[in-house]
């Protein structure tokens, strides 16, 4: 659940960024959403490892 927690927090300080980005074409704010955008993929797929580990323990 840790790791969940810190995927939420990830999505969370991009909104920023995003915003940034999007509405103020700020283009250091995309590499620093693009970033953000690897982290929470690496996470993500750590998570499901995690899940699927855990379910087929049982």
């Amino acid at each position: 659940m840790e790791k969940f927690t810190e995927l939420k927090a990830l999505i969370a300080s991009a909104e920023a960024d995003a915003t940034a980005f999007f509405e103020k074409n700020n283009k250091a704010a995309g590499t620093r959403l693009r970033n953000a955008l690897q982290q929470t993929k690496t996470l993500a797929q750590d998570i499901r490892n995690e899940v699927t580990a855990k379910k087929n323990e049982k």
